[in-house]
């Protein structure tokens, strides 16, 4: 897959880069293909890198003492993933992230993406723009799971990204809205 186009246009959303300033970035992202059903990270590994998602589709999870399924996030095209606490930390992480699709990413270190923003400030506004915005999601999420009803939640996900109706199991999907597979389906099916 040619990534460079997609990684210019990706940042190039936020700050515009130069060709010398592009030359730059790009040797800081290394490409990986990632197959169906690969890991990225494993509970009790050392998370040292963060993925941005060119192709494919990811899911960030744990499992509770009972090995019940719960899905934080689901990373498509575009969307960056990680174990971010333990990445944050360089320690050991408590999530896995797994490919759900054959997938190719690019991925970034830590202490590559503070050496990036250390060589090049504009790349601070960047991230900052992107972990922002992954906040404000992660908010809303939390937010959603606290207040709104199953129907609520199940309307709202379909509403902002129904494509991921069609690329993940109900099961799944009622795993990331914290309701049983039994209860999705009667919400899918009104």
């Amino acid at each position: 897959m040619e990534y460079a186009s997609f990684l210019r246009q990706h940042i190039e959303q936020i700050v515009p880069l130069s060709d010398e300033e592009f030359e730059m970035v790009i040797s800081y992202f290394k490409p990986k293909e990632v197959a169906k059903k690969e890991y990225l990270i494993k509970a009790g590994q050392k998370v040292t890198a963060e993925f941005l998602v060119a192709n494919g589709l990811l899911k960030a999870f744990l499992f509770d003492e009972k090995a019940k399924e719960h899905i934080l996030q689901f990373a498509m095209e575009n969307w960056w993933i990680s174990d971010y606490p333990a990445y944050a930390k360089q320690n050991t992480g408590e999530m896995c992230v797994q490919a759900l699709e054959n997938c190719y990413v690019l991925e970034l270190s830590l202490e590559g993406k503070i050496q990036l923003c250390e060589a090049l400030p504009k790349m601070y506004r960047f991230f900052g723009q992107k972990a922002f915005g992954g906040y404000v999601s992660l908010q809303k999420r939390v937010l959603s799971m606290m207040k709104n009803s199953p129907k609520e939640k199940y309307e709202l996900l379909l509403d902002q990204y129904p494509q991921l109706f069609q690329r993940v199991s109900k099961t799944m999907i009622a795993h990331f809205l914290g309701v049983s597979r039994e209860t999705l389906s009667r919400l899918h099916k009104k």
